[in-house]
């Protein structure tokens, strides 16, 4: 299995922060897991923490055996994109995790204005993209980071990156 990401963020991908920040954050997650869900409140904590510091990146890894409702999630998210809102319905999801039925989200694109709930090539293409660059990576499993480019356990993630604001 890899520790390293094989992909650096770059301008294809969902970024939060500076490129210029010294701390890098890569998250493979799926809007159906739950603990993709428990990690989004870590990251946020984190992000505050941090600050200009930090650069966040969160890419597409729906675990579809598992979570069913997940690509129909990200598809909606990708879709939320395009319209300039996917850190909004990026939230959205992760609060919501047991509400990612047709319906709902048929009524979260609604809330943002948007025409349907995704799907089109495009979207399908950078999910693709996403999970590739992850398998390339090692990921199994979500969620899973990968802090300046080394892949790093969720559990000690924030353990880490306080030593690394403190040091």
């Amino acid at each position: 299995m890899s520790n390293s990401l094989s992909r650096p963020p770059n301008g294809d991908d969902h970024v939060q922060g500076s490129s210029g920040a010294p701390i890098t954050l890569v998250e493979y997650g799926d809007y159906a897991d739950p603990d993709t869900g428990r990690a989004f409140e870590v990251v946020e904590r984190l992000q505050l923490h941090l600050g200009d510091r930090l650069r966040f990146a969160f890419r597409h890894f729906p675990l579809v055996d598992a979570h069913p409702r997940a690509m129909p999630a990200a598809l909606l998210a990708e879709a939320a994109a395009d319209a300039g809102a996917f850190w909004s319905m990026h939230a959205l999801l992760l609060a919501h995790q047991d509400r990612l039925e047709d319906e709902d989200l048929q009524r979260y694109a609604q809330q943002f204005g948007l025409p349907d709930t995704g799907g089109n090539r495009v979207h399908y293409q950078r999910i693709d993209r996403d999970l590739a660059s992850g398998r390339a990576s090692g990921v199994t499993d979500t969620p899973t980071f990968f802090l300046n480019g080394l892949r790093q356990e969720a559990d000690t993630l924030t353990a880490t990156l306080g030593k690394v604001r403190n040091g």
